[in-house]
Order: structure tokens, then C-alpha cells, then sequence
């Protein structure tokens, strides 16, 4: 299916990575403008955030199912079906006019969503020469890593100065060029279509356990995790759902998701490292910009802004990595990668309270040139060796497993994060006691300036606060970094030789 010829390849490659890129932004682009919406939809703050859960939970469910779909459709119609139906319910979803409609479209959106990340990489794969597919993997990474930055200053721009339906409308003319392009050049090369039987039990099992599980990982902060009735519920039946899907679908002939992929050595190693990786790389996006609004009074859009560096690099450099990547040991590529994180994540834990924005976009800066280094190389392991026939499957559950590990990211670093402010605020305030003579120096020193003894208290205790929340900030990224260096360890476990999957004559080795 490779075609050289430069024009027909080219619009293939802007339409898949842009289908890609649309999908990607809408994870973020929403998240900024849920206090808006919320109120123009007349609902709390609380009901507005299902605005991100039902997207994430019917996201979560349809991609590993990809591989199992795109069997009994056929790559090529299930990925323009896909883009198209994402693309309706963006524009329905501009147009709900209350809440419970807008949570359909979203459920709609996530579902279609779902297929389109992995078989866009499937589709480039196949668009492309042996020899160049780690450039075609290349271009596809760039879009998973410009897309979460963007999205919040994008979304902040259009809910502040449009309005909040353009944050879906945007999606219209986007989806529309990938669908006839990609119909328009693919649309003849569908890949073999079979009637396997549906694996109805094995469905059945996965919306149930995922759906439990990302619930959980979405609202489990907001519940205050097992002190809650409903997420101690939600766990159980995530448990035991999918204790009973792993057990059903490694025993049934027809799999929804083909877990046995898992029993490939560069499979197992590469999506371990991609996804303990984005974890953290993950739990970074979050927490940087939290940091910032809360400690340093940015905006969303200054602090989407402090973040955007990491995109210069990373964009520079992905296509020349996709160049060499087959001359050079993908696990020597991937350490430059973790090792860049680690330094980046233990140079952030440094910054003090007062750090300008000078010095906050240095180290994003720097940290593109990891994006770069790892997730062409990564993902190229994750695919090495695979005949074309199981890359769809192999692509859908490897995003499956960096979605949920994102998810796991994002929920575990706020709690991390808010857990150590209110471990440090304690010790602080403990040494705040009025006896103390720096105290009661700082006290009459603020009260000489005017301030009530009540005031100057308050004052005292919110810089100890401030100081708190920069001192959970150096224990994120300190925790952070050390994560990035176990993962050094990890990847080479994986074993050559690699090359991103295509070849249907390609065996994968145990």
C-alpha cells in the first residue's frame, strides 16, 4: 500500500496527523472552559466537569477495541466513518443547548474518537516505505505532543474573546479535509475485511470495568478517594470486571482486544515505558499550570503560554529522529529521552517561590528534545516485528494503556501534589507559634504598616501557604525525575532488532 508518489502522500500525512491533532486537542481545549460553560448552561462547576469524564470514559472503551473493529470494516471505512461522526458531534455539541445533550454528543465524540489515533498511525505505516516509516511516525508524534499544549491556550482564547461553541466548531473544517482526503487517496486500498463473531461477553466486561475505571481515576480527587462511598463502589466493580475480561478474552477464539500482544517482548517493554513514561510526563502538564495559577497568579493562557516551549524542539527535531532511527539503537534513543526528562523534572524542583517566567520556559523548552526522543522511538518498539494485519490492534491497545496511565498521571499528581501542600502547610504553621521571636517580629513589623493583629496573621499564614505549595511542587518533580531514571533501566529489557511494523511477512519475537 506504500505510495511514493510526493503530492498524494503528503495531503495523507497532513490529513491523518491533523485528524489526529483534532482529537488530541479536544482531551485539552475543554478543560479551560468548563467554568463558562457551566454557567451558561445554568449547572455547577461539579456537573460541568462530566463534560471531560464522558469524553475520557467512552474514549477509554473504544480504543483497544480498534483492532477487532477494523477487522470487520476495514481500516480506511472505519477511520473516515470515525472522523465523520466526530466531526457531527462537534458541531451538535456547539449547539446543545443544555447539559444532558451536550454529555451525548461528548459520549459520541469520545467513541469516535477512539479508533481514529490508532489508525492513523496504522495508515501512515501502510502509506509509507520500509525505510521511511520512522519518518511517518515521526510526523504522527508531533501532533501528540503539540496538541495538549495548545489546547488550553486555545480554548482560554475562544471562551474569553469568541465563545465557548467555537471550541467545537473549530473541529468542523478540520475533520471535513481529513475525511475526503483521506477517502479521496485511501479510499481504494481498504485493507481485508473478516466476519469474525462479536465478542459480545468480552464488550460487555470492557465498558463495564473501563468505564468504572475512569470514572474513578476522573472523580476520585474530587470525592476524596476511598472516603467515598462511590468510588470505594466503582473500584470493586472495576476489579472485578476486568479481572473477568483478562481471564475471557485470553480463553476466547475471537477477542475484542487481543491481550495476548502482551506476550510480545518489545510489545510489553515498549508500551511499559510509553506508558509509565507519559504518566509522568502527563502528571507534569497537569501540575505545571496548576502551579503557576495558584502560587504565581497567571492566567490559564500565561501559563499554557510558560508551557508552549516545549513544542519548539520537539517539532524541530521528531522528523530528523524519524530519519535515523533505524541506524541508531532505539533503547540508546529512548535513555537520551528519559534522561533529559529526569534532568528537566530535577531542574524544576529547584525554582523558588518568586522564579519569573524567564526561567519557567527554559526547561519546557529543553524538555522538547525528549518529547522528540521518545515517542517515535517508543512507539516504533511497540510495533517492531508486527505484521500489518496486527498493527491496528497493537496501535488500539498501546493508546489504551497511555490513556489510562494519563489518567492515572493527572489524578495521582493532584493528589500527590495537594496531599504534600497540606503535609508542608502543617509543619509550617506549626513554627508560626505567636512566642516565636521571628514571629511576633514579622507580626509587629505588619502591623506597623497598618494591618490589624487579625491581618497580619492572615498574612503570615498565606506566605506559608504560598511556600507550601512550592515546596509540593519540588517534591512532584523530584519524585518525577526519579521515575524517568527507572525507566532507563527498563528499556533495555527490550530486544533487537526493531523497525516500525508493516511487513505482513514480519514475525514478532518472544
Amino acid at each position: 500500500m506504500a505510495d511514493d508518489r510526493p503530492l498524494p502522500l503528503a495531503l495523507v500525512t497532513v490529513a491523518l496527523s491533523l485528524g489526529t491533532f483534532m482529537l488530541v486537542l479536544d482531551t485539552s481545549i475543554a478543560n479551560v472552559s468548563i467554568p463558562t460553560i457551566a454557567g451558561d448552561l445554568a449547572v455547577s462547576p461539579d456537573q460541568g466537569a462530566w463534560i471531560i469524564t464522558s469524553f475520557a470514559v467512552s474514549n477509554a472503551i473504544a480504543l483497544p477495541m480498534t483492532g477487532f473493529l477494523a477487522r470487520r470494516m476495514g481500516e480506511v471505512r472505519l477511520f473516515v466513518l470515525a472522523t465523520a461522526l466526530f466531526t457531527l458531534a462537534s458541531w451538535a455539541c456547539g449547539l446543545a443547548p443544555n447539559l444532558p445533550t451536550l454529555l451525548v454528543f461528548r459520549v459520541i465524540q469520545g467513541a469516535m474518537g477512539g479508533p481514529m489515533i490508532p489508525l492513523s498511525q496504522s495508515l501512515l505505516l501502510r502509506s509509507y516505505p520500509p525505510e521511511k516509516k520512522g519518518l511517518a511516525l515521526a510526523l504522527w508524534s508531533m501532533t501528540v505532543v503539540v496538541a495538549p499544549i495548545l489546547g488550553p491556550i486555545l480554548g482560554g482564547y475562544i471562551t474569553d474573546d469568541i465563545s465557548w461553541p467555537w471550541i467545537f466548531y473549530i473541529n468542523i473544517p478540520v475533520g471535513l479535509f481529513t475525511v475526503l482526503t483521506v477517502w479521496q487517496w485511501l479510499g481504494d486500498r481498504e485493507t481485508p475485511r473478516q466476519a469474525v463473531p462479536i465478542d459480545w461477553m468480552g464488550i460487555a466486561l470492557l465498558v463495564v470495568g473501563v468505564g468504572a475505571l475512569q470514572i474513578l481515576l476522573d472523580r476520585g480527587n474530587d470525592l476524596d478517594w476511598f472516603g467515598s462511598s462511590t468510588i470505594v463502589a466503582l473500584a470493586i466493580v472495576a476489579v472485578v470486571a476486568l479481572t473477568f475480561f483478562i481471564a475471557w478474552e485470553l480463553t476466547d477464539a475471537h477477542p475484542v482486544v487481543d491481550l495476548r500482544l502482551f506476550a510480545i517482548r518489545n510489545f510489553a517493554v515498549g508500551t511499559t515505558a510509553l506508558s509509565l513514561g507519559y504518566l509522568a510526563f502527563f502528571g507534569a502538564i497537569v501540575i505545571f499550570p496548576l502551579w503557576l495559577q495558584t502560587n504565581l497568579g497567571y492566567t490559564a493562557v500565561w501559563a499554557g503560554l510558560a508551557a508552549a516551549p516545549i513544542g519548539v524542539l520537539s517539532v524541530i527535531f521528531s522528523p530528523l529522529v524519524g530519519r535515523v532511527i533505524h541506524k541508531i539503537d532505539l533503547r540508546a534513543i529512548t535513555s537520551v529521552s528519559f534522561l533529559i526528562f529526569a534532568f528537566v523534572s530535577f531542574w524544576t524542583s529547584t525554582f523558588p517561590s518568586d522564579v519569573d517566567f524567564a526561567h519557567l520556559i527554559w526547561p519546557r523548552f529543553v524538555q522538547g528534545a525528549a518529547m522528540a526522543t521518545f515517542f517515535v522511538p517508543t512507539v516504533t518498539m511497540v510495533l517492531s516485528g508486527l505484521p500489518q494485519s496486527r498493527i491496528a490492534s497493537a496501535a488500539g491497545l498501546s493508546n489504551f494503556m497511555r490513556l489510562i496511565a494519563g489518567s492515572f498521571g493527572t489524578s495521582l499528581s493532584i493528589t500527590l501534589w495537594t496531599r504534600r501542600t497540606t503535609f508542608h502547610m502543617y509543619r509550617l504553621q506549626s513554627d508560626l507559634a505567636p512566642e516565636d521571636p521571628v514571629v511576633r517580629h514579622s507580626l509587629k513589623v505588619l502591623e506597623h504598616h497598618g494591618l490589624s493583629a487579625h491581618a497580619a496573621a492572615a498574612v503570615l499564614i498565606g506566605k506559608a501557604h504560598a511556600h507550601a505549595v512550592v515546596m509540593a511542587t519540588e517534591d512532584f518533580f523530584w519524585i518525577s525525575g526519579w521515575i524517568f531514571l527507572g525507566l532507563l533501566v527498563l528499556i533495555w529489557f527490550a530486544k533487537p532488532p526493531f523497525g516500525a511494523g508493516g511487513s505482513e511477512a514480519g514475525s514478532a519475537g518472544h
